[in-house]
């Protein structure tokens, strides 16, 4: 068996390379042109040249596209957590898939160790403000007691010089004065100190009043809830995970991975197509392109903004299509370009034999390749150029058709 199938092989082989070398070497037909002896002889030379499959060229609208696989995230995402620290949670008010709008309640925190703060805090300001008017009574008896003792030291000084008082008695209206108006500034010092112990209270006031006023946790700005991590009952702190995560105003993006190459085609502003899994294709616009290249995958990073839509999920799996760039050209399969050490080529066939023509590509796709120089719409090249023909080579066209003009997507 295995003998039989070389055998096989090897016979192919033989016939293929035969027509083609039978293709090359055939004369072109002699005789006078038109003769019957011509017609003939070009007959027979026809049947042996092999068989090529032809396209004609046409133009085509091509856009070229940059593919970006990833996955939806939020354009921007807000964390939701408490301002007041160690406070139980009562109520949860909020659920995730449900839109809130900014300044609406999420949840409420217990509120009776504030209530009974604020208590407190009220008694200590009542003391303050007594402890002020106490020492505004005192100043003014310091300020009564010093007149009264200047004044008895004022009339003590010319009796002192007439000989009228002792100096023992002189001594002693003089200490009064000076004692009065010590404690005068006792008085007036005890004023200050009721009154800053009083600001003291009124701005713990003013920070027990902040704390009652935010145990309702509240939506900073309107959006989705993604996420809900509040439980009634637990504790807010500010250090463990958020209580709510949303999604600024329901606008999602795809996150998405482009290679190295193709990522200096792609800017911000420039239109895709992203298809969602379950949802089918929403049209998308760059935003973001990220100047950092992974350099162990050599990925780049793009974010295509989408929109609020109810259909678009946070985490879903998306395909992305970026249009890079567009226009309208000639266009032949991208089968039958030939890459060497001199350029791009095709192989025209003009009547029944092959001519080799150098091209200049443009935009690509998937199926076809824009020729910018080198054919004339309606030229018949080779679907799949390869290197068993040869410039001269006589063949039998057989017609696909041409290149469909229409929009070539990669």
């Amino acid at each position: 068996m295995r003998k039989a199938l070389i055998g096989a092989v090897l016979t192919v082989c033989f016939v293929m390379v035969s027509l083609t070398m039978v293709g090359r070497s055939l004369p072109r037909p002699g005789g006078p042109p038109g003769s019957e002896a011509a017609r003939r002889e070009a007959a027979a030379l026809e049947q042996l040249a092999p068989k090529v499959t032809v396209v004609r060229v046409a133009p085509t609208a091509f856009t070229e596209t940059v593919l970006a696989n990833g996955s939806l995230v939020a354009r921007e995402e807000i964390l939701v957590g408490p301002e007041v620290e160690g406070l139980r949670i009562t109520q949860v008010l909020a659920d995730e898939g449900q839109r809130v709008k900014k300044g609406d309640v999420l949840a409420r925190l217990v509120a009776d160790t504030l209530d009974a703060q604020l208590a407190q805090n009220d008694a200590a300001l009542a003391r303050a403000s007594a402890a002020i008017a106490q020492a505004k009574a005192n100043i003014v008896q310091a300020e009564a007691r010093g007149v009264e003792a200047g004044n008895a030291y004022e009339r003590a000084k010319p009796l002192l010089k007439g000989g009228h008082m002792t100096e023992a008695a002189f001594d002693q209206r003089e200490q009064a004065a000076r004692t009065a108006d010590a404690q005068l500034a006792a008085a007036r010092d005890g004023l200050k100190l009721a009154e800053a112990e009083k600001a003291q209270v009124e701005a713990q006031r003013r920070e027990l009043t902040w704390r009652r006023g935010r145990v309702e946790v509240t939506a900073p700005a309107d959006g989705i809830v993604s996420r809900r991590m509040a439980r009634i009952g637990g504790h807010a702190a500010g250090a463990a995970e958020p209580m709510f995560r949303i999604v600024a105003k329901g606008e999602v993006e795809l996150d998405a991975e482009v290679v190295e190459t193709r990522l200096a085609a792609v800017a911000a502003g420039q239109k895709a197509r992203v298809e969602v899994a379950g949802l089918g294709e929403v049209e998308g616009t760059v935003r973001l392109v990220s100047p950092e290249v992974d350099k162990s995958t050599r990925l780049g990073r793009v974010r295509i903004f989408l929109g609020d839509s109810p259909g678009l999920r946070i985490g879903s799996f998306g395909r992305g299509s970026i249009v890079t760039a567009s226009g309208s050209g000639l266009a032949v399969p991208s089968s039958a370009v030939l890459y060497g050490p001199d350029g791009a080529t095709v192989q025209v066939v003009r009547g029944d034999r092959v001519e080799v023509r150098k091209v200049r590509i443009g935009l690509a796709s998937g199926a076809l390749v824009e020729i910018r120089e080198g054919l004339a719409e309606g030229d018949l090249v080779v679907a799949r150029a390869g290197t068993f023909l040869r410039a001269g080579d006589l063949v039998r066209p057989v017609h696909a058709g041409t290149t469909k003009a229409g929009e070539a997507q990669r």
